[in-house]
């Protein structure tokens, strides 16, 4: 892998991977839900919608920047701009007062295993967090100059998708328990959110000031 892949772009991605995975979304409300309401096979059920769509999208953008970088690589300066000040838009939204919290999901009713399977595929195919993902932010740690651009994306996403499915598959098999800790604890809750919305916001000014995010450790 470390022909294709530094180890500066896999920590690179996978820094990124986790900070976007631990800032609640449409894919962990969902999760969440399920998981609280139906029961840990809902969720895991659910997980494997979710996992489908991150692989949809990773197969769709790695074939395309496969041809789009090598034609056009001033894009590169547009893709990190937008990766940088996405991260900084999640970097606030994580930090200003009166967020809520993700471990307090709305009841919901219970659904065949067929159903929760398409909702978390449908969840992640229209969650916008997952398609800037692939779009703006794993693309900053490819190598045109290393060749193998689309395998360089399927390989970085492969972390992204390794990372978000452990901590995914976590909170589905914790919700109930840590929903309860949370209710007790908003203090906790607190902390979560300004060091999730500490870490995002420093990976925006490193990716913003990089003046070169591809180049080779």
């Amino acid at each position: 892998m470390n022909d294709v892949i530094t180890v500066t772009s896999f920590l690179g991605v996978a820094a990124v991977a986790l900070g976007m995975v631990l800032t609640p979304g449409p894919n962990m409300m969902y999760l969440v839900s399920r998981s609280i309401t139906q029961g840990r096979r809902a969720g895991i059920v659910s997980l494997g919608g979710v996992a489908l769509g991150f692989l949809i999208y990773l197969t769709a953008t790695s074939l395309g920047l496969a041809a789009v970088f090598v034609a056009v690589p001033e894009l590169y300066l547009t893709v990190k701009l937008a990766g940088a000040a996405y991260l900084a838009w999640l970097a606030f939204k994580t930090l200003r007062p009166g967020g809520t919290s993700v471990f307090e999901p709305h009841p919901l009713a219970a659904d065949s295993p067929r159903r929760l399977f398409t909702m978390g595929l449908m969840t992640n195919l229209l969650n916008p967090k997952a398609a800037l993902m692939y779009l703006s932010l794993i693309p900053q740690f490819i190598h045109p100059d290393a060749g193998h651009v689309a395998l360089q994306g399927f390989l970085l996403g492969a972390v992204q998708i390794l990372i978000s499915m452990t901590v995914n598959l976590t909170l589905v098999l914790a919700a109930g328990t840590v929903a309860l800790f949370l209710t007790k604890r908003p203090a906790w809750l607190r902390l979560q959110r300004y060091l999730m919305g500490t870490v995002l916001g420093a990976l925006a000014v490193k990716l913003a000031t990089d003046r070169a995010p591809t180049a080779a450790s």
